[in-house]
């Protein structure tokens, strides 16, 4: 009987130190896999960083400015291409075109639009101010 608990004190013993084995193997391998993902990721910033310095020299208003004087045949800009917002037509009054059809088959009574409203209805109040 006494050898029988030495063989399952033994057996035991063994299979503790298989275990504390195969975690240490396993800490190992996730310690090596953290450090191959950390200098990844450090290789991956060092990327960002060397593509941020190339946009930052590419970037740069002077030599883009050089590259449209060389590239692109633009013109100044002359006097007559600016307008002044008074120089600008007026916007169209919109019309109901579904409320006039309806009025043609006279279903509809005829109403006021603003396109039938002429210019001098207005009133004090929705007059525009002058600038």
């Amino acid at each position: 009987m006494i050898r029988f608990l030495h063989m399952i004190a033994i057996t035991a013993l063994i299979a503790s130190a298989v275990y504390a084995y195969s975690i240490k193997y396993e800490t190992l391998f996730y310690s090596e896999k953290v450090a191959k993902l950390k200098s990844q990721a450090q290789r991956e910033r060092d990327a960002i960083a060397v593509l941020q310095a190339e946009w930052q020299l590419l970037n740069r208003p002077d030599r883009l400015q050089a590259a449209a004087e060389r590239h692109l045949d633009l013109q100044p800009m002359a006097i007559q291409q600016l307008a002044r917002l008074s120089d600008l037509p007026n916007r169209q009054a919109r019309e109901d075109g579904i409320g006039r059809k309806l009025e043609a088959l006279g279903i509809l009574e005829p109403t006021a639009t603003p396109k039938d409203k002429s210019a001098e209805a207005r009133t004090p109040t929705t007059q525009t101010p002058k600038r």
